[in-house]
């Protein structure tokens, strides 16, 4: 089955997923991986300027909220950022094999209030729906809460491994941080929330972590089960897989509402339908063929020359 097209409007708010190899606990939090995270996150974030709102690492996933200009952007970004992270984190574990279990999934959410709010406090829960920690600030890896409750500063460390090669090409000694440089991340209200104040904003999320917590509580009463607790987190092997995972389908769109479900699914039948006739003329051997804009155009057919006689 084909992958399905991404399709999104220029400054959508767009939640991207990627998920380990197996489910493979790869991105266990420690100290010097959550440093690597935000080095890697701010640095994508200086080069291609992805505007971002918040973003969580689990042991074997990680979920980022953004708003791309367009879809190259995105695709630029995540390239960025999840190549440097399989090498970075590889390195971490001496683990040498393919790092992702596919490509990012990018899921498009509705400017709906009530959806864009939502998706915020999925964000939010993670470490704490989980059954790990009571309460999301507890999570002992990258979590943006304590930026935006409190305004504490995403900084991170980019180890320029270039420089690093032609430092040992030339025979010099270093040390592990002598080329290095901390970068900081920037997070941006919410679409759906951009006409707060930083004082209202932050009240916003202060309600969302409130009803986080309360929901925790709820289930360690139902169920009289403690959080396993931080530290069980950081003792786990990282190349150890979860007794469950998760495997139900994305969807194709996060909204609130049928109707703003059925809009979208109407755009993207366009959008479908104008890049399938552009791939036809393509194929065919139309060069002109224009694809739809915010679409990635299919590359050209290998170019086969005639045929070398080899009897000669």
């Amino acid at each position: 089955m084909p992958r399905p097209l991404r399709y999104f409007e220029p400054g959508d708010l767009v939640e991207v997923t990627t998920r380990t190899l197996q489910g493979m606990l790869l991105l266990r939090p420690s100290p010097l991986l959550c440093e690597i995270i935000l080095g890697v996150l701010g640095r994508a974030q200086a080069l291609y300027g992805l505007r971002i709102h918040a973003f969580v690492f689990l042991s074997n996933h990680y979920h980022l909220l953004c708003s791309p200009v367009d879809s190259e952007q995105l695709a630029r970004a995540m390239c960025f950022i999840n190549s440097n992270l399989a090498r970075e984190v590889g390195r971490l574990h001496g683990f040498r094999e393919k790092f992702w279990s596919r490509r990012y999934q990018a899921i498009p959410v509705t400017g709906e209030l009530a959806a864009q709010i939502e998706r915020l406090r999925y964000l939010l829960a993670h470490g704490c729906k989980e059954g790990f920690v009571l309460t999301p600030g507890e999570w002992p890896g990258v979590h943006c809460i304590d930026a935006l409750m409190h305004g504490k500063p995403l900084q991170g460390v980019w180890f320029d491994r270039t420089l690093e090669f032609e430092a040992r090409r030339q025979g010099l000694e270093f040390g592990a941080r002598d080329f290095s440089t901390v970068y900081s991340i920037t997070l941006s209200p919410l679409p759906c929330w951009q006409h707060l104040s930083a004082e209202q904003y932050r009240g916003a999320i202060a309600t969302l972590i409130a009803e986080i917590e309360a929901g925790a509580r709820r289930r360690r009463e139902e169920t009289h089960r403690e959080p396993a607790g931080a530290e069980f987190v950081r003792r786990q092997n990282p190349l150890s897989r979860p007794a469950r995972s998760k495997h139900s389908p994305a969807p194709r769109i996060h909204a609130a509402s049928r109707a703003a479900r059925l809009a979208f699914r109407e755009a993207y039948r366009v959008f479908l339908a104008a890049f399938q006739r552009a791939s036809e003329k393509l194929r065919s051997g139309d060069r002109s063929a224009e694809f739809p804009r915010f679409s990635f155009p299919p590359s050209l057919s290998f170019a086969r020359g005639p045929v070398p006689n080899l009897a000669t």
